[in-house]
This record gives structure tokens, sequence and C-alpha cells, in this order.
């Protein structure tokens, strides 16, 4: 096969790939599963009133799984042109929100779930009984995808935040390993990294900032934000940018040789609300993570910051269209009839 038919067929096999993905409508299970949110609704309300972390951990899922990303080797980037050779095309064939992170390690293959980022994710049995619920209305019909997607809905509206229609018709996927964790965006971000990070999946600077808004739920252990209250660098032992005060409280919590591995802080003063005071914590110089002290650094994202800092319902409204896009991330191929092992 000649170059240029090669470099044409690497090009229709790109598109192939992103035409033939999932399309998700809200009505996707209305005649399959028409009860299959209220089954999961229930479930994740029961799951609260027992454990009021969960909201935070269920969200938490929702974002770690939707951010891990696979490479097709035959890959096409939206900004190569349809002509010219093939060599170093960069399209990005996503994994995304495919319940990827619910799966179990086999034996030595390490599942994400295990990776580094991860070890502190917990709340995978609502999942689990969320599918089993559903499963007994509609056997093999809703995926693990659409009830974890369906269950950080719930997290943050039974919290007080928003509600909205979760679109639907992910597919789970097959693939789980541990080394593609190191994807997820880390506490030691700064701008340039969370920009990058947030724009390989299709979401803007706006979408990082809202998203960013979930830390209002929450809790965060000492090793993430460790590097801002303890030999910060050689001129200052705590980051300038902390308000003292809240500085001295996180180091009286987490002293520089700490050994208590359940130590930490709450990520801001409502943190069992989903609300808009992790932004006006931040404008006062209490934010935990580098990451989110970087979002201030940037006039266009600051600019973010103070409006919803100013305006809950800005910030809700922002938030519903921002995890829409951010779940519309996905690629999965079956519906697991365990969501945590491969059917």
């Amino acid at each position: 096969m000649s170059t240029p038919l090669v470099t044409l067929f690497l090009i229709f096999f790109a598109i192939s790939l992103v035409v033939s993905g999932n399309a998700l409508c809200i009505d996707y299970y209305a005649k399959t599963c028409p009860d299959a949110e209220l089954a999961v609704t229930e479930v994740v309300k029961k799951a609260i009133a027992n454990d009021n972390t969960v909201p935070a951990a269920l969200l938490r899922l929702h974002f770690h799984d939707c951010f891990i990303r696979v490479l097709s080797p035959f890959s096409l980037s939206p900004s190569v042109p349809l002509t010219g050779s093939a060599e170093g095309c960069s399209f990005l064939l996503l994994q995304g929100c495919d319940a990827s992170v619910l799966l179990k390690s086999r034996g030595s293959d390490k599942a994400e779930k295990d990776g580094p980022p991860n070890e502190s994710l917990h709340a995978f049995y609502v999942i689990d009984h969320a599918k089993k619920a559903v499963e007994e209305m509609c056997p093999g019909v809703v995926s693990c995808a659409d009830i974890l997607a369906l269950a950080a809905r719930d997290s943050v509206a039974l919290s007080g935040g928003p509600t909205w229609e979760v679109p639907k018709g992910r597919k789970d996927g097959r693939v789980s390993r541990a080394n593609e964790t190191n994807q997820l965006p880390a506490p030691t971000f700064n701008f340039t990294q969370l920009k990058q990070s947030f724009s390989q999946r299709g979401l803007s600077t706006k979408d990082l900032v809202v998203l960013s808004g979930g830390h209002t739920l929450g809790f965060a252990h000492c090793s993430s934000f460790q590097n801002r209250i303890h030999d910060f660098d050689t001129e200052s032992d705590v980051d300038p940018t902390l308000d003292p005060s809240f500085a001295a409280r996180l180091q009286e919590i987490c002293p520089a040789q700490n050994r208590v591995k359940s130590a930490g802080s709450a990520m801001d003063s409502t943190s069992t609300a989903f609300d808009n005071t992790y932004y006006k914590m931040l404008l006062q110089g209490q934010g935990l993570f580098s990451s989110d002290e970087a979002l201030l650094t940037h006039p266009k994202t600051a600019g973010f910051v103070s409006q919803f800092a100013s305006s809950q319902e800005e910030f809700f409204q922002a938030f519903v269209k921002s995890i829409i896009r951010m779940g519309s991330i996905e690629g999965g191929e079956e519906v697991r009839k365990n969501c945590r092992a491969i059917n």
C-alpha cells in the first residue's frame, strides 16, 4: 500500500473510532430500565445517612474514573491536517468515564484503584449496592459507568448542591492499569500543568476552576499539602501565600515527621455541604493544595474564583455544565454484570 493510501487508511480508521463512540442521551434507559435512577438515588441516600464522607468519595471516584485515558497507536489529532504523513499523529482514544476505576486488581496486574493517587478512594460498596439493585430490575442493561455518574450527581444534590439530568449510555471498559493513574492532576500541580491536563481532555480553563470547586466536599491527608507547610523553599518553611494562622493550624495537625496516616484536614469549613465556601477560603489564603492556590496565579482563573466566591448560584450553574462535559469523556465497550470484574 502506498504512503498516501496508508495515510488515508489511518485517517479513516481514527475517524471511525470517534464516530463509533457511544452517544449519550438523557432518556437512554427510558424503555429498558425506567426506574434505574430512582434505585441508584435510594442507595446513595441510605449510604449518606450512615456515613457523611460518602458524597465526597463518590464525586472523587467519578472524577478519577473520567480522567484516565489510553493512547491509540493509530491516531489522529484534531489539530493535524488530513494530508501528509501519518507519522507523529496524536489523536487520543479516550478511556474516560468507563468505570475502570472500580475494577479490582488481578494478581500482579494492578488496577487503577490500587495506583498511588487512588489508594484513599473509598465507598466502592455504594456502587456495588446500586448495581445489585438495578440488576434485580433490569439484568445486563445499565452500565457501571452510568451508575457512577448518577451516584456522583446524587452525592452533590443530597449535599445541598445543584441537581441535573445525567446523559446516559456509557459503556464499561475492560482496561484498568495502576500505572496510568499518573495521568491524574496532582495536588502539587501548577497552573500550566493543570491547564494542560484539562485541555488534553477537551476541558477548558473555566472547567478547571469549576471542577476544582468539587473540593468543597471532603478531606485531605497531610501528604497532599505537606509541601506547603514544611520546607517550602530555601527562603521559607511555609508557603507565603497561605494565611499564617491557617498554616499554623495545619502544622499542628501535620507535623514534619507525621506518622499518623489518617491525619489531615477538611477541604473547607463546610466539608459535608456542597457550596461555594471553597472559593471564599481560597481568596483568604486558606486553600489546601498547591493546585488550589495555582488558580489564583493566572488572571483568567483568578477572575472565576472571585466570581464563584461572590455567587453560589453562578458556581452551581457552571458546575452542572462542566461536570456534564467531563462525564462525556467515554469509551467503554460492554455492560459489566459485576462492577468490580470484567465479564
